[in-house]
């Protein structure tokens, strides 16, 4: 029997490689939480084609909440920060606390988030911050960097024959601007 794994999804693109990678050795069940994501049309994009392709495979895919008022203050007077700063930390931590709790809470075995397939995101950080929570929390944190051995090339292809909608930013309407 394979461990269950929440996967925190930030996307369809992001989702497709790290899916298909983990689905050999873990039971899958995504995870949709991302408060950061703005305006709400563009969230409700990333959160259609991720409905889909988990549709299409076969895996559960839950959404969280749309905490958009908690991100908010919680990032207030980060709003000039550059993508891979502090800003980009507190919302990794933020995320990353909410989607552990809710697999603690649900008997899954470990987490982990698609998010360190990005060159655009900091790996390394991520990782620190999962493995902090992890250890607090008591539930494992699958730990990855998914953009080495090409990765996020892979992720391209996969994007690619799927047709997937591909944004054009994070998510986050402070790097929208930069």
């Amino acid at each position: 029997m394979k461990p269950k794994l929440l996967l925190h999804t930030c996307c369809a693109p992001c989702a497709g490689y790290v899916v298909q990678l983990l689905q050999k050795d873990y039971d899958i069940t995504g995870y949709f939480y991302n408060p950061n994501i703005h305006p709400e049309e563009e969230y409700q994009k990333r959160l259609a084609e991720e409905k889909r392709y988990f549709d299409k495979l076969g895996f559960e895919l839950i959404e969280g909440p749309y905490d958009m008022e908690d991100w908010f203050k919680l990032t207030k007077g980060h709003e000039h920060d550059q993508e891979r700063g502090e800003r980009c930390w507190l919302c990794y931590r933020m995320r990353l606390e909410h989607v552990s709790r809710f697999a603690r809470e649900n008997g899954l075995d470990f987490f982990a988030t698609t998010l360190s397939l990005s060159p655009h995101k900091d790996a390394e950080k991520i990782n620190q911050i999962g493995r902090e929570i992890s250890e607090k929390l008591g539930i494992r944190f699958l730990e990855a960097d998914f953009k080495k051995d090409n990765g996020f090339k892979k992720s391209l292809d996969i994007s690619r024959a799927e047709w997937f909608y591909r944004q054009k930013y994070c998510g986050c309407v402070f790097s929208q601007k930069h």
